[in-house]
């Protein structure tokens, strides 16, 4: 069947149902079309729990029904996610091309056109953010200027939008929460990047008059970014405030990490909130993290604050993996596949000082980009080993991708079982870079080869 008549009686099918549907009038109906699916399915999420798998037909359509559903933001998911706003009652269409996935996304039916709005805050947003670093060299005033014009062009497209459709206080709420606390966060951010000149900046003095106005309790907006965003900088800001004189401010310092904790600890009034973002930064710091003791000490604080248990299940199951790869350790045995699919141990692999690396065949710069880094560090420290392996689990593209590419096959291997790779090396970023010596004991299990300080980190392993 033609895909557009299959799609337009997919459109009269959710229509004629909700209007049929007088057992519960507030039934949701959500359907759609997946153009390029990456996948046979999609999920449907509410504050980031999974609220069912919807399966999708051979032809890429689906078809949801849900009788109780609370009015709210949701995020369906497939490969990439975008939120959406449902109300009982609404019967929604989407359409969406996963090569441009927001950029292609409509919907259609009942409640399409405030999730239309929403799409376009959006879009504006991410058009504006790609100017923000710019804007961030500014002076406070000027800066405040730019923001005062982003902010009036947003409530306009508000008014109008209420001026031709009728909408409830929830969703305004959403709405205003985009143009408001997005507007306070490019304000956080830019605190966070002139936080070294700040005191020679002429700063007005309503610049923070916003943060009396800071509501921490909007349960609801968990997953809108605006919002969420807004309160993480925040805290960023407040705990620096803490231990400002220091020079060697980082996000991923232990030092941060701890009053960060502590700041969001007191800040945020909402459980669920409070409990979000304190794992979420638990997990950027353990991820990043190479000290045993302080991971420990970190990992203990979060313990005390966070009253999710799947939280505390999770970051306890993390700090375990990553302690294990603190320098002094030995790096674990897992299993890899050689070009010619034989089977080999990585604790045997190594024979002298050694640098393993990682890439995906999905990030096609960021293989040649690291392969390339790779050869000219290997020309300058012939006294290690510059060992890439490889992420995905399709053999045989890899090893034709290997031999097409030139590289050399003796220092290419792949995970047989990437779960559990996952898992033992904490593979939580592509750049992940670690440094071990010629016995296999790890030196330092997170660096990046891009780090400008590589080079000066492998002169100092060699001493």
């Amino acid at each position: 069947m033609n895909r557009t008549i299959l799609y337009l009686l997919l459109v009269t099918f959710i229509t004629s149902c909700q209007q049929n549907d007088s057992t519960n009038v507030d039934t949701i109906w959500i359907g759609g079309e997946i153009i390029a699916p990456k996948s046979d399915y999609i999920i449907l999420k509410k504050d980031n729990q999974t609220i069912d798998t919807i399966l999708l037909e051979r032809d890429n359509t689906f078809l949801y029904k849900a009788d109780t559903l609370s009015e709210g933001l949701y995020t369906f998911h497939h490969n990439e996610y975008q939120i959406m706003h449902l109300t009982p009652g609404d019967s929604l269409l989407l359409r969406v091309n996963t090569y441009e996935f927001d950029e292609s996304l409509t919907y259609s039916g009942r409640g399409a056109e405030k999730n239309n709005f929403l799409m376009d805050l959006y879009l504006f947003n991410e058009k504006v953010n790609r100017d923000m670093p710019k804007l961030y060299q500014l002076p406070p005033r000027e800066f405040e200027r730019e923001l005062d014009s982003i902010q009036l062009i947003k409530t306009t497209m508000l008014k109008r939008f209420k001026s031709n459709h009728t909408i409830n206080d929830a969703f305004e709420e959403v709405a205003l929460a985009d143009i408001n606390y997005g507007n306070y966060l490019k304000k956080e951010l830019y605190t966070s990047a002139n936080y070294r000149r700040k005191e020679t900046l002429d700063f007005p003095a309503s610049f923070y008059d916003y943060r009396d106005k800071v509501n921490t309790e909007k349960t609801f907006l968990k997953v809108y970014l605006p919002y969420y965003r807004f309160l993480n900088a925040y805290s960023d800001n407040l705990a620096f405030e803490k231990y400002k004189a220091s020079d060697s401010f980082s996000r991923y310092s232990y030092q941060h990490s701890y009053h960060k904790l502590k700041t969001i600890d007191s800040l945020i009034k909402s459980p669920v909130l409070k409990n979000a973002l304190l794992e979420n930064n638990v997990r950027r710091y353990l991820n990043r993290a190479n000290n045993a003791e302080e991971e420990q000490e970190i990992s203990k604080l979060f313990l005390k604050m966070d009253t999710n248990k799947s939280h505390q299940y999770a970051i306890q199951n993390l700090v375990d993996a990553t302690l294990k790869l603190t320098p002094g350790n030995k790096i674990p045995d897992l299993t890899l596949a050689t070009v010619d699919n034989n089977a080999a141990s990585l604790a045997a692999l190594i024979k002298k000082p050694t640098v393993l690396y990682f890439w995906s065949s999905q990030s096609v710069n960021h293989y040649k980009d690291i392969h390339r880094k790779a050869e000219l560090l290997q020309e300058k420290f012939p006294e290690y080993d510059f060992i890439g392996i490889n992420t995905d689990t399709n053999f045989r593209k890899w090893r034709d991708l290997v031999t097409a590419l030139g590289y050399d096959s003796s220092q290419e291997f792949q995970f047989e079982n990437i779960i559990e790779a996952e898992k033992q090396l904490v593979l939580n970023s592509a750049n992940k870079t670690m440094i071990l010596d010629r016995s296999g004991i790890i030196l330092t299990g997170n660096t990046n080869l891009f780090n400008p300080n590589i080079e000066k980190q492998l002169k100092d392993f060699k001493k």
